[in-house]
């Protein structure tokens, strides 16, 4: 009996990001590769910046203090899901079949692209038509917005057209004219999160998935979310997948 040689491990982010890993004409996939790359680029930077060091151990700054260095920091990064990240969302939401997503941090649109990518094909498939599927994205940023915006009409209709987005603060964007929701993608600063799934909640459909990025990093700031995704009534079964910095895979199982 012979055993075939396990394939080695990506050299580098990017090297996960082949033509069979997603399902994307040849220019997307080519725009999300470049998109990615500026995203790693932007991180490799930060994490070498001994100001956001010094914040992150400044035990004076209150919350409010807290958001506003943040905001200012990220205001003009990517910080995008990396592309394994990014893959595997892609692939859930076809598996799963979501036809409504909500995307809680849109930023540049990177993964914006990977989730429309999904719930487009997810329509085609089953026949539904384009304005009865979507990924609803949120962005407080007005100049990250505008270029998102940018980025979904280079990718072109399989993308844009299945994209809508909400404009400012999400915790205001999102109360109202909501669809029954499959699938959702936290992506926010993390005091944002449990204020939005709130408001998610009574819209999500009984087997809605959520994700949520870098749920294991130091000081995650998730302590309040995961306690509440792992109550013991909790109507969802949760786990954090082993990605680098954690992302937290819930499926919303309400008691019939």
């Amino acid at each position: 009996m012979s055993f075939a040689a396990e394939p080695n491990p990506p050299s580098n982010a990017l090297d996960v990001l082949i033509k069979s890993a997603i399902k994307a004409p040849t220019h997307v996939f080519d725009l999300l590769r470049r998109l990615h790359q500026l995203s790693l680029d932007q991180e490799l930077v930060l994490k070498n910046d001994q100001t956001i060091q010094n914040w992150k151990d400044n035990k004076e700054l209150d919350a409010d203090q807290r958001k506003h260095f943040f905001d200012n920091i990220m205001r003009d990064k990517f910080i995008a899901l990396t592309p394994d990240k990014s893959i595997f969302m892609y692939n859930l939401a076809r598996a799963s079949g979501a036809l409504n997503v909500v995307e809680c941090g849109t930023s540049y649109g990177v993964s914006t692209i990977y989730l429309a990518l999904a719930v487009g094909q997810n329509a085609v498939q089953k026949g539904v038509a384009a304005g009865d599927a979507k990924v609803i994205a949120t962005e407080n940023e007005p100049l990250k917005a505008e270029q998102a915006r940018r980025h979904w009409k280079e990718a072109g209709e399989s993308v844009e057209r299945y994209i809508q987005l909400r404009e400012g603060d999400l915790t205001k964007t999102l109360q109202a004219d909501l669809p029954s929701i499959d699938f959702v993608l936290f992506d926010i600063w993390t005091p944002m999160v449990m204020p939005t799934l709130r408001i998610l909640e009574p819209k999500l459909k009984a087997g809605a998935i959520l994700i949520a990025d870098n749920t294991a990093a130091p000081g995650n700031g998730y302590g309040e979310f995961l306690d509440h995704l792992r109550a013991e009534a909790a109507p969802y079964s949760a786990l954090t997948l082993p990605y680098q910095d954690g992302l937290e895979l819930a499926v919303y199982t309400p008691r019939s």
